[in-house]
């Protein structure tokens, strides 16, 4: 495996250096000139002060390739004595070489310092970075001329350094290293990108860097606040708020709204309102959200008045953890309008459906329920199918028994059963009755998920990005098929609603999830429906979260910490409105200001506020991420409705563990 270029390697260490973030007196001082660019990501992750600390290697005169010491920024010179001795160098030959290395030295100091002042680092915490060492001359020399300057603690930050099984930097009181490769030829070979670093490029990025400091970095976000303040819209509870968005809708098929976590009441309310609007004056037909086919699919019945007789009832099927994301007091209210919406509509019924792919059980359970009433024999074929599935004790251990230990895949069976489904479509339409078409419909739903859960459960043990990205697939294929079948029923395109957490809409090119691999519902819904989709994501400040501690574990009621200096939710807490709306898509000015990558905070079902810059942060270009956000700055956690049935622990964590996106 090899970095791919310095900045990669820089963002990289940033998570390894995540207990430093916004660390009052502490410096990255970066090595020139290939330091630097990892320095900057570092700096700019952890916002903290960026500065550089210049080294020269004092060359033997016979040899200059062989170290006899280094004359460091400020005048600081450090010498190997056994080097000096054993080739009986003398003062005058040292002074020779130091006095050419030192004009050299101020030659860059003159270009990348441009006459400031020293950084004082005496009692600070000194990160000192460089792109990688082989025998590490200059960073020894570096870390040895800053101890004399008395920081209170000196890190040394690596991406890639020899194997080592000793302390090879015993001038640092820490080390972090990305990779340590065996066998090690040089530093460059462990780059796809090592191009050498031009002085201009050092001076940009330190000018780029002044606003990474946690003191100067808030001016810097009061700037960028104070310039999107015009063009934020104020949300006031009036009808009229979300009528950009009505307008921004105007030619869309698909609204996707997201959320920044899965337990803050606020981002489902103002979720449902938009949906409402979205409903009545734009004509939306259906609602498809982050959530297992048949659990959705009693809502649906409870919707269309199928024998389902409340909303409560509707949401009992959700008692697999987490319960709270849609057994709520928010989801609750809003089903019960939809309902009564129903009622009263002359353009048909808004149906609910879920997108996702966990209830592999659950959807083997309902397809056999289905045929056993249109069809017991195939009924029987459909359970001798499934059987190779329900063998295993659960859907984890048919992954790991298959995916690694060898056994035979039930994928032939399952794709058996999916094709038998298809090619009986007429023959079982006709037992649908008032629910015209939906029951084969959502059968078929349900063995097409079962298909693509067992290649899900496969892909685990393979590892995140190909699980993951069997994950949105899958939820973009559902959500494909469900516009084709309304569109179908309904005699016109159909036009839905998604509700899904702000990792899954919002486009993964513009994060850190590209870098992975991974894709995700808001890029294939943009890729497959160019100028017919909507991506509207969420932000929030602080407030409570309703989470959990770890998987499967009981929700409680937790404190979010104000988000870190200079990240995304920073900057909007600074614009001064309790909440508001950007229109990040048609604002030029606005996608000016938020282009650059800021981290931006996620929470799922899991919250760990003690690790929070290491796992609930990730790097986003905001406006090709979303076309629209609305940032709330103090947040409530959501209200879980009280167990009615008996609570069914998860029997597996799957690839969401532990942030639960």
């Amino acid at each position: 495996m090899r970095l791919h270029d310095r900045r990669q390697a820089g963002r990289d260490l940033a998570r390894q250096l995540s207990e430093f973030a916004g660390t009052r007196d502490c410096i990255v001082l970066a090595l020139p000139r290939g330091g630097v660019p990892v320095g900057f990501e570092i700096a700019r992750a952890l916002g903290l002060p960026l500065d550089v600390f210049l080294v020269r290697k004092l060359g033997l005169p016979s040899n200059p390739e062989i170290a006899m010491g280094a004359v460091a920024s400020g005048g600081l010179r450090v010498m190997n004595d056994d080097v000096v001795k054993a080739c009986n160098i003398d003062e005058a030959a040292i002074e020779q070489v130091a006095e050419a290395e030192a004009i050299e030295l101020k030659r860059r100091e003159r270009i990348y310092r441009d006459g400031k002042a020293y950084p004082k680092v005496r009692d600070k915490t000194v990160i000192v970075v460089d792109d990688g060492v082989a025998t590490g001359a200059s960073l020894r020399a570096a870390l040895k001329a800053l101890r004399r300057e008395g920081p209170k603690r000196l890190i040394a930050a690596i991406p890639v350094a020899p194997p080592c099984e000793d302390n090879d930097l015993p001038e640092a009181d820490e080390v972090f290293c990305l990779m340590r490769p065996h066998p090690f030829y040089s530093v460059g070979l462990n780059y796809e990108r090592f191009d050498q670093v031009p002085d201009a490029e050092v001076v940009r990025l330190l000018k780029e860097a002044g606003a990474f400091a946690p003191e100067p970095a808030r001016g810097h976000a009061d700037i960028i606040a104070g310039r999107l303040r015009p063009f934020a819209t104020p949300l006031t509870g009036a009808r009229g708020d979300y009528d950009a968005l009505m307008v921004m809708a105007e030619n869309a098929r698909f609204v996707l709204i997201g959320e920044a976590s899965h337990g803050t009441a606020e981002f489902y309310r103002r979720r449902a309102e938009i949906t409402r609007r979205l409903i009545e004056e734009k004509g939306f037909m259906a609602v498809a959200v982050e959530a297992d086919w048949p659990d959705a699919f009693t809502v649906n019945r409870y919707l269309k008045s199928d024998k389902v007789a409340s909303a409560a009832e509707a949401l009992s099927d959700f008692r697999r953890f987490p319960t709270w994301v849609w057994r709520n007091t928010e989801v609750r209210g809003f089903v019960d309008w939809l309902h009564d919406y129903n009622i009263r509509s002359r353009r048909g019924a808004v149906g609910f459906y879920g997108l996702d792919l966990y209830s592999l059980n659950s959807s083997i359970d309902a397809v056999v329920a289905y045929l056993e009433s249109v069809d017991p024999e195939a009924a029987k074929r459909a359970r001798s199918r499934y059987g190779c599935m329900t063998a295993y004790a659960d859907p984890e251990a048919y992954g790991y028994m298959t995916g690694r230990a060898g056994d035979a895949s039930c994928e032939d069976e399952l794709a058996a059963q999916l094709r038998d489904l298809r090619q009986n479509t007429f023959a079982w339409l006709d037992h649908d009755g008032a629910l015209d078409g939906e029951a084969f419909f959502s059968a078929e739903q349900n063995a097409r998920l079962v298909k693509n859960a067992e290649v899900y459960y496969r892909a685990m043990f393979r590892g995140r990005p190909r699980s993951w990205n069997v994950r949105d697939t899958h939820m973009a294929d559902t959500l494909d098929e469900l516009a084709d079948f309304l569109g179908e029923q309904q005699g016109r395109p159909a036009r839905i609603v998604v509700w899904a957490h702000n990792s899954h809409i919002g486009d993964a090119r513009a994060t850190d999830m590209r870098r992975r691999g991974e894709l995700n519902l808001g890029q294939l819904v943009r890729q497959r429906h160019p100028d017919e989709s909507l991506l509207i994501g969420f932000s929030t400040y602080n407030g409570t979260v309703t989470a959990a501690e770890d998987w499967d574990r009981p929700h409680e009621t937790k404190q979010v910490r104000d988000a870190l200096a200079g990240s995304i939710e920073d900057i909007l807490h600074r614009v001064g409105m309790p909440e508001f709306l950007l229109n990040l898509r048609d604002r030029p000015e606005v996608r000016h200001l938020l282009e650059e990558p800021r981290i931006s905070r996620f929470i799922g079902v899991i919250y760990r506020p003690d690790t929070e810059r290491q796992t609930h942060y990730y790097d986003v270009a905001l406006p090709d991420e979303f076309d629209a956000v609305i940032h709330l700055d103090q947040t409530s956690a959501l209200q879980p409705l009280p167990e009615t049935r008996a609570w069914e622990p998860e029997l597996h964590a799957g690839e969401t563990y532990p942030t639960g996106l």
